[in-house]
């Protein structure tokens, strides 16, 4: 059975603590470095974690994060309040900064962006446009595999520390959410397992809505 060794960005997150914890349970997945500002709170057998301050200026770490099979970058932030100039940085720009460190023609690279993303890079939402030159830029490098993630609602896993508070008083609507909403609604284990499954066995797409996802993540 093929295993493989991942990074992990963003696990102080919601999303990249549920990535973290599917990679820690799964067989195939022998070893994971989670990378971020602050301490993710788990320990682990197979974790290993690099605290770093500036994803600007990887150079102090960047010797650590060589020979990974797959980097599933989960790191996002919200575009109310930012200048498209400061969303770009934050979004565009440290991104591809952290592609670029990490890059060998033997990784994949999983990029959670979201759904309505503009591929086109033309539309009129600033984060969609942001959000598509990521993903197409990313496209570009010279990895095994590149695979956009466009979730829309997310079902978070139960008993993660980093969920976001609202969710506990939504969670009696999750089932009817995902009757109404099937189209844009994944559950985070899935989101998770498909980044694993993707880089063990390739996927014939590389952008992944939700239906794709929920598809990818159910594999066996």
């Amino acid at each position: 059975m093929k295993k493989i060794s991942v990074i992990v960005t963003g696990a102080s997150g919601m999303v990249g603590e549920g990535v973290m914890h599917i990679c820690l349970n799964h067989p195939q997945v022998e070893s994971v470095l989670v990378v971020g500002r602050r301490a993710c709170g788990t320990t682990h057998p197979k974790l290993k974690e690099i605290l770093h301050n500036d994803f600007y200026n990887l150079s102090p770490i960047a010797e650590q994060l060589k020979n990974y099979d797959a980097c599933f970058f989960c790191l996002g932030v919200s575009s109310v309040g930012k200048t498209e100039e400061e969303y770009k940085r934050i979004t565009y720009d440290l991104t591809m900064h952290v592609a670029e460190t990490v890059k060998n023609p033997q990784m994949t690279f999983c990029y959670v962006s979201g759904m309505g993303t503009d591929s086109s890079e033309q539309g009129k939402l600033m984060w969609a446009r942001v959000k598509g030159k990521t993903e197409n830029d990313l496209m570009k490098m010279p990895f095994k595999n590149v695979f956009a993630f466009r979730p829309g609602f997310i079902e978070p896993i139960e008993g993660m520390k980093h969920t976001l508070s609202a969710y506990k008083y939504l969670k009696f609507l999750f089932p009817l959410f995902k009757l109404l909403f099937s189209k844009s609604y994944v559950t985070l284990e899935n989101v998770g397992r498909a980044m694993i499954n993707v880089t063990l066995n390739g996927y014939d797409k590389k952008v992944l809505d939700c239906v794709d996802i929920t598809k990818a993540g159910q594999a066996s």
